[in-house]
């Protein structure tokens, strides 16, 4: 029991309350004309930003929850703060989230690192009740893109984000502060001479 309601209850609520915070978050994000918050970030575009790059294990990892904030695959179903979007997830999202609230272990989840930013490769809905419970830290094994950022990711991000084509531009400073795509992804990325993560090492 959790006060005065059962687990099974609780988690109803809980996913109709993430839902809800969806849904409102969507309606504000539209009127204000910001449709980069309506879902996650793809990782196929994040890395179609990167140009001759690699990838390393880095095994398991304690990684920041709030630095999570793409998906490989179901990026579409969960907004920019990893709230459920469609109804279609409530029976995964509920057995996630009714192991939360028992205190049951749940396996790490899989994810890729570009820059500063982690995206589910495998784990979407423990992601996302760990979101909504406003956990921390959450376990993952990672694996690490590293490689030089396209100056022109600007220009492709607009394009798939609905915006105006412009003449490709350099990619925006950490922080730059517009609604694109691009703008949040590089508020997630450390650069440093144009190149995401550590300089890749080059044979002679």
């Amino acid at each position: 029991m959790i006060g005065y309601v059962s687990v099974q209850e609780q988690v109803q609520h809980d996913f109709h309350r993430a839902r809800r915070k969806a849904s409102l978050r969507r309606l504000r994000n539209r009127l204000g004309r910001d449709s980069a918050h309506e879902h996650l970030l793809s990782f196929e575009e994040a890395k179609g930003a990167l140009t001759r790059w690699t990838q390393a294990y880095q095994g398991m990892r304690i990684v920041e929850v709030n630095k999570i904030t793409g998906s490989v695959g179901r990026y579409r179903d969960f907004d920019g703060s990893f709230l459920p979007l469609k109804v279609s997830t409530a029976n995964r999202w509920s057995r996630i989230d009714c192991a939360y609230h028992r205190g049951d272990e749940l396996p790490p989840v899989s994810l890729y690192k570009i820059g500063e930013a982690y995206f589910v490769r495998d784990g979407n809905h423990r992601v996302s009740v760990a979101r909504y419970h406003k956990v921390v830290t959450i376990d993952a094994e990672v694996v690490e893109l590293r490689g030089q950022m396209r100056t022109e990711a600007v220009h492709d991000s607009t394009r798939v984000a609905g915006a105006p084509t412009r003449r490709p531009q350099p990619a925006p400073r950490k922080g730059a502060a517009n609604g694109t795509w691009a703008a949040r992804l590089f508020a997630f990325v450390r650069r440093e001479g144009g190149v995401v993560g550590p300089k890749p090492v080059t044979s002679t």
